[in-house]
């Protein structure tokens, strides 16, 4: 009866809450890692936080008090700030911004302050686009894997369908023109019409940059499908090793392609969470050449504005110019040092992972850890992880990855010795898994039964609960 008294909307289950790179989140919360306080615990490795540069940031706080005090040359601007609420957003706030986009990318490239729209969070800025440029049962080509909050973003509210181009570890997850061309066949098998295609460039779940060859393949794709192409740049800042981050905006460039259709046809999203480690400032923005999408998306953003407040303090620290080059390099190698431990600690387990170049985490394949080649086997493997060693990283399957066995773990939301304790956990896994023939082994399949009978027994509990 109550649930006839609610819209559709908020009847249905297609919010992707139940997805199992969410329920790892759940179970980290019931029982979180603490040093002192629960050493046991689990350890949070499947969220993207950037927690590795925060005491720059608290540094200029200290010595910029005026910015943090809502202060301008020594006098009180809390009421005029408090009274702002114009959705076009601070202006000092914007220039700073594109500033910092422009830094970031080498200077290669300049942004207009006129074609940004501030929203709250790269999640407002995709889901604006989907309504800005799609009807409800059109369709966007991801390629696979994809950040599994997408499934949420992008198609919950929107009516918007995902149709996913697939990749596979052959050729590194690179995207290829036969892998869009049969996806842009599937969609229309489905009835469904594409109306563009969205990338993340640095990749998540990957950790690596598109290279120039499938940035020029994506634009070819476009302009000869007369669609559009999203390139969400959110972890442009996080490259800390070559080959170096080009953004869409770059190619275009070269390609002389500003007075084109397709210059309209590009829009970029781009977000503080992860190049600034700043995820509760909900701090997002599109970027787009067309006229008619930035006016339609800067009306939607009255429904998720960035806090005068927050726009006032970043966009002093963003016009420090001495603070932002120094941010930028030293985040970057503190996470080129992190990525090398994670890396060659995992290695010494006899795990490897996907070469990368980019972002807050790694894409480990541990395949050879499976008891069979099937997603089953990913969830048993995933829940054995979670429970016995304590650990919550993301399995493939919730990133629609074509091939069971990979997992998304991040590294750079924890402290060096959480770390330590982390690989330390996955060896002795390992270690106590990983003897001959281990997947026809009596003992071992008696022992891995003996665990996922015990890690259904805790999953029924936490479901009566």
């Amino acid at each position: 009866m109550k649930m006839s008294m609610l819209s559709t909307k908020a009847a249905c289950n297609s919010h992707g809450q139940d997805s199992s790179y969410f329920l790892g989140w759940q179970e980290y919360e019931k029982n979180p890692y603490d040093e002192v306080r629960n050493p046991n615990g689990i350890i949070q490795m499947g969220l993207a936080e950037n927690q590795l540069s925060f005491d720059l940031l608290e540094s200029w706080l200290e010595n910029n008090p005026d910015a943090a005090g809502f202060k301008q040359d020594g006098d009180s601007i809390f009421r005029d700030l408090a009274l702002f609420q114009d959705y076009h957003g601070l202006p000092a706030f914007k220039n700073a911004l594109v500033d910092f986009m422009s830094e970031i990318r080498g200077n290669k490239v300049k942004f207009n302050p006129d074609n940004l729209v501030l929203t709250a969070g790269a999640t407002s800025a995709n889901e604006t686009l989907m309504f800005c440029l799609a009807e409800p049962g059109d369709a966007f080509l991801l390629p696979t894997p994809y950040y599994p909050g997408f499934d949420r973003d992008l198609k919950w509210r929107t009516g918007v369908e995902i149709v996913p181009i697939q990749c596979t570890s052959s050729n590194g997850f690179r995207i290829t023109e036969s892998a869009l061309e049969q996806a842009y066949k599937q969609a229309h098998k489905l009835n469904l019409r594409v109306k563009g295609v969205l990338v993340t460039n640095p990749s998540n779940p990957l950790g690596t940059t598109l290279s120039l060859y499938e940035l020029n393949l994506l634009v070819n794709f476009i302009e000869a499908k007369e669609i559009h192409l999203i390139s969400d740049e959110i972890y442009s800042g996080t490259a800390f090793r070559s080959p170096s981050f080009v953004s869409i905006t770059e190619v275009l460039m070269d390609r002389k392609l500003m007075d084109s259709d397709v210059w309209d046809r590009v829009h970029i999203v781009y977000s503080l969470s992860k190049d600034l480690g700043l995820p509760g400032f909900r701090v997002g923005a599109i970027y787009s050449n067309d006229d008619m999408v930035v006016a339609a998306a800067t009306k939607m953003s009255s429904f998720g504005l960035v806090s005068s407040q927050t726009q006032y303090l970043l966009s002093a620290m963003l016009s420090d110019k001495e603070f932002t080059e120094n941010y930028i390099y030293e985040n970057q190698t503190r996470l080129r040092k992190r990525h090398e431990m994670l890396v060659s600690g995992l290695k010494k387990t006899g795990i490897s992972c996907l070469d990368s170049n980019a972002s807050l985490f790694c894409w480990v394949d541990m395949r050879h850890l499976l008891s069979s080649k099937t997603f089953d086997a990913e969830m048993e493997l995933w829940k054995q992880i979670v429970y016995k060693v304590g650990l919550n990283i993301s399995p493939g399957s919730s990133c629609h990855c074509a091939e069971p066995g990979w997992f998304r773990v991040c590294f750079a939301n924890m402290s060096e010795e959480t770390l330590e304790v982390a690989l330390t956990r996955i060896k002795t896994f390992v270690d106590s898994i990983t003897i001959p023939d281990f997947h026809h082994h009596h003992r071992s399949r008696k022992s891995l039964t003996k665990w996922v009978f015990r890690l259904s027994s805790k999953v029924r509990e936490a479901n009566d609960r």
